[in-house]
């Protein structure tokens, strides 16, 4: 069998299918946090989701690190959508700008990308094809949900944590990545499907050229609600 067919491939009808239920889960979760804005029942649904979460991705966590499954590159939780979904859960359950603002800066970019341009080398039933798209779509959810719904956005002031914040995960990653051998946070070659990392030049000028959108599109993602204040 070619090694194409064994992972899966973006923009194919199953991906299309994939996208189509994301997008109407982001409408409908929108919509549901406006509705309960400023209630008793945000906070209620809000915890809800914040325990779902991790019961999608601590089993997945736990059989990957199993003897059968442990992969020393993909295995651990290095990436920063396992941050992200960390402080999905932290800014669900509290409410507080921090947390808040990091699911949203890192949901609304980095983890978007991962549902756009996913790379993703198993297929269905394999636990972690379901594991993958579902901490996807939960961690944008709940950035949603927090910041259009809830109207809980970011500060300039979040914003600059953030950048530090992500800054100093680059540097640990990138430092184990050189030690083992490994590629965490794509921070040493780019992935083996095709991402906007493709456009930003070889190693390691596509890592700076990231790093600098990001930072700028943060900003962007910040002003609106500074000019809304």
């Amino acid at each position: 069998m070619p090694l194409a067919a064994e992972r899966f491939q973006a923009y194919s009808v199953q991906h299309y299918v994939l996208l189509l239920v994301f997008l109407a889960g982001a409408v409908g979760i929108v919509l549901l946090g406006r509705r309960q804005r400023g209630t008793e029942a945000a906070r209620r649904f809000s915890r809800v989701l914040a325990v779902a979460i991790p019961c999608v991705t601590v089993p997945s966590q736990i059989f990957q690190l199993t003897p059968g499954a442990f992969d020393l590159g993909t295995s651990l939780p290095l990436a920063l959508c396992d941050l992200a979904w960390m402080a999905a859960v932290w800014g669900l359950w509290t409410h507080q700008r921090l947390p808040v603002s990091l699911t949203y800066f890192w949901g609304l970019t980095l983890t978007v990308q991962g549902i756009l341009t996913p790379s993703l080398g198993q297929l269905i039933p394999d636990p972690r094809y379901f594991a993958f798209w579902s901490l996807h779509f939960l961690v944008v959810w709940s950035a949603l949900y927090l910041t259009l719904g809830l109207g809980l956005g970011p500060t300039w002031h979040t914003y600059r944590l953030t950048v530090l914040v992500t800054a100093a995960w680059a540097v640990v990653v990138y430092a184990f990545d050189a030690v083992v051998d490994v590629n965490y946070g794509y921070l040493v070659r780019k992935p083996g499907s095709d991402s906007l990392l493709s456009l930003f030049g070889p190693w390691p000028l596509y890592v700076f050229v990231s790093l600098g959108v990001l930072v700028a599109g943060w900003a962007v993602l910040t002003w609106p609600w500074q000019r809304h204040r």
